[in-house]
């Protein structure tokens, strides 16, 4: 076992667990989907905590795989997973009461959700800058308008989304940024196909 596979085994474990959280709270609605009103916001914050989850497991690739083993690791690790962990718990609702609306649930709990999510981020930014700038690799990357438009796009509207007031802001600061993260994706998506999938016979 490397340094990045012990790592890993600690920090995926409990990002694991937040997408456990978030599985096991929408399992929960279809088993009570008579009881509640499902509305749109919760399951679209759901959506963008579980996307944004599966791109942590992204930047530990890039980030931490040549990483050698380091205790302060650990602890960014669980400080990163564990407020994750928090925001999860928090998507939707513990016990389901009859007649209650998700929606608002949503607005009971927007604040907390989206900040840890914008707190989790931008940790990772900072120590992915911090690293580059130390290691003297900073001026070798080509990060380009993408990143950091994408970087202040995403900041802004999770903000935005968090503490807008009114009834309209937040939503559609939301769905702003479900349809960024679907770019994403099918960005992603169009590169595997450019280059032919992969090979599942192998040689």
């Amino acid at each position: 076992m490397d340094a990045f596979e012990f790592f890993f085994s600690f920090y995926g474990l409990l990002l694991g667990f937040s997408v456990a959280e978030l599985v096991g709270g929408f399992a929960r609605l279809l088993d009570g989907r008579r009881q509640v009103k499902f509305g749109l916001l919760t399951p679209m914050l759901a959506l963008f905590v579980a996307i944004d989850i599966a791109s942590f497991w992204n930047q530990a690739w890039v980030i931490f795989r040549p990483a050698p083993y380091n205790y302060a690791l650990l602890i960014l690790g669980l400080v990163v997973a564990s407020t994750f962990y928090v925001a999860a718990t928090q998507v939707f609702p513990r016990e389901l009461k009859s007649g209650e609306s998700l929606d608002d649930h949503f607005w009971a709990h927007r604040k907390l959700v989206l900040l840890s999510v914008l707190a989790a981020n931008l940790l990772i930014v900072l120590v992915f800058l911090g690293l580059v700038t130390i290691n003297g690799e900073i001026g070798r990357l080509n990060l380009g308008p993408v990143f950091w438009a994408g970087t202040t796009l995403f900041t802004i509207l999770t903000l935005v989304a968090a503490v807008a007031p009114g009834r309209w802001i937040s939503p559609i600061a939301l769905a702003i940024l479900l349809a960024y993260q679907g770019w994403q994706i099918v960005r992603s998506a169009e590169a595997l196909v450019s280059r032919g999938g992969w090979s599942l016979i192998g040689g």
